[in-house]
């Protein structure tokens, strides 16, 4: 298509007769997150090695940035007390998790340290990777930027692997399964 395209609104943007809409602010904090609660995510695991051993954290802020190089980046709270081993990590493995690993979800959720699981192995960097996921990113910190109460930890891609099935989403405050 030639020369300059125009669009038409259909549609307000937002819908101002909505009680109580966001708006940035004192106490708005709230309403911001059951906004952003209203988009579905997949639930990942992430983990590392540290002086201290293996660690791990859940995590649902995790988004494909790159294809070349191949980049995926993912965004620790700067409140987590595992928040400086994760943005200082020289490798990382990102994990998406199945939807029949709502154990392991909780697992990392509350507690780092703990790796005594079956089928847990170290890749050649020493991070540990978690048996059974649908997917795991073996990761190199490629950069680490501000972002606000997070950091957007980014990482190149050494080795990738996947399987089939359904993935743990994790939408409104609650978990489940989807089934394409």
């Amino acid at each position: 298509m030639d020369g300059p395209m125009s669009y038409v609104r259909t549609a307000p943007m937002t819908d101002l007769t909505e009680p109580d809409p966001f708006v940035p602010g004192p106490g708005s904090e709230r309403r911001f997150r059951d906004a952003l609660g209203a988009y579905a995510t997949g639930v990942t695991v992430i983990t590392t090695a540290t002086g201290h051993g293996p660690l791990g954290m859940t995590a649902n802020s995790f988004a494909s940035l790159s294809l070349d190089p191949p980049l995926v980046l993912w965004s620790p709270a700067r409140s987590s007390r595992r928040f400086g081993a994760f943005t200082t990590a020289p490798h990382f493995a990102i994990h998406i998790l199945a939807a029949e690993q709502h154990a392991l979800c909780r697992h990392f959720a509350r507690q780092g340290h703990d790796f005594d699981l079956p089928g847990v192995a170290l890749n050649a960097q020493g991070v540990p990777v978690l048996p059974g996921c649908l997917a795991v990113f073996e990761c190199a910190r490629e950069a680490v930027h501000d972002g606000g109460d997070h950091a957007i930890v980014v990482g190149r891609v050494l080795a990738a692997r996947s399987r089939p099935g359904a993935p743990l989403v994790f939408s409104a405050g609650a978990m489940g399964g989807f089934a394409p």
